[in-house]
């Protein structure tokens, strides 16, 4: 548990602020702002520390060590700043993302091409294995990005699974839980049961996330303590990959929507396109401003980044 000041809270809270932001569109993941803002790691050992051990010390030693085991103020702070960005900035980054879609996907390629730097040179051994992780990790992101079609199955076992997979896919940098859902067919069936109030299907999804996210923390942080710089390097090789699902100019592909959810709202099958072969406003210098600005983040968390691990 890290003794942070005000100061601190407070740009961690801005961190989770990043990360619901993230998490709101399709093709970007919140473990992507997690793992270049340097909160990553410690989120992955808090949320090991979510065990049985901890209700132990609950009972033995009382709600004081229980939350410093937990690391209870680190999830009020970085869990608070994702709602409140859910809750205050969805309404912005679904209009960005209807209306101004390519700028948003400019600024994300260019924050998500510059993670994979500022990530990668994290790596200080390079070898095989380290080239062939990369290389894995690339190629699953990138044909997770090139999938077109979408399943449609709404049981109850199927919405607890799409919650347990989604959550692994949000705190995994480069692959996406929001889009992971569409391809599964559960996002405008989660969607409709969270603004129609359904506590059957919040529950189900809920207990699906908890249960991934308790499971595939563990595995993570048994990768990162055994085989670090192969993880970090399968963690680099999804965003590499990923930066195919961000291309800013995409072309509509085919006369038919692949799904239309209750709302009316369509997901169309999409093809990457050169700025000169897009149907609409390229945009093209607004969009390199745009990709120069994500960049810029990435070099101002790495000048204001701790320097000691």
């Amino acid at each position: 548990m890290k003794n942070r000041s005000l100061v601190q809270h407070l740009v961690l809270s801005l961190k989770g602020m990043a990360m619901g932001a993230a998490d709101v569109i399709p093709g970007v993941s919140g473990g992507t702002i997690a793992f270049i803002s340097g909160i990553y790691e410690e989120l992955i050992e808090s949320l090991n520390n979510i065990n049985f051990g901890a209700l132990k010390i609950l009972l033995k030693d009382g709600v004081a060590e229980f939350w410093k085991h937990i690391n209870g103020t680190f999830f009020v702070v970085l869990f608070g700043g994702i709602i409140i960005s859910i809750l205050s900035l969805v309404r912005l980054v679904t209009y960005l993302l209807k209306n101004e879609p390519v700028l948003l996907w400019s600024f994300f390629f260019g924050l998500i091409a510059a993670s994979v730097w500022l990530v990668g040179k994290g790596i200080k051994k390079w070898n095989a294995g380290v080239i062939i992780s990369m290389s894995i990790g690339t190629g699953i992101a990138f044909y997770i990005s090139t999938i077109q079609t979408v399943a449609h199955v709404d049981t109850k076992l199927y919405i607890f699974l799409s919650g347990a997979i989604a959550i692994c896919a949000m705190i995994l940098p480069g692959i996406s839980g929001s889009f992971i859902l569409i391809l599964l067919g559960s996002y405008g069936l989660i969607t409709d049961g969270l603004k129609e109030v359904d506590l059957v299907v919040i529950g189900l999804f809920a207990l699906g996330c908890i249960t991934g996210l308790m499971s595939f923390s563990r595995l993570l942080k048994f990768l990162f303590s055994r085989f670090r710089e192969i993880t970090v390097a399968v963690l680099t090789g999804f965003m590499l990959g990923s930066l195919y699902k961000v291309w800013p100019w995409k072309n509509q592909v085919g006369s038919e929507p692949l799904v239309v959810h209750s709302d009316g709202e369509k997901e169309w099958a999409m093809q990457n396109v050169l700025p000169g072969d897009f149907s609409g406003d390229d945009q093209l210098l607004y969009a390199i401003g745009c990709a120069l600005a994500g960049l810029l983040v990435i070099i101002v968390l790495d000048r204001f980044a701790p320097k000691d691990k």
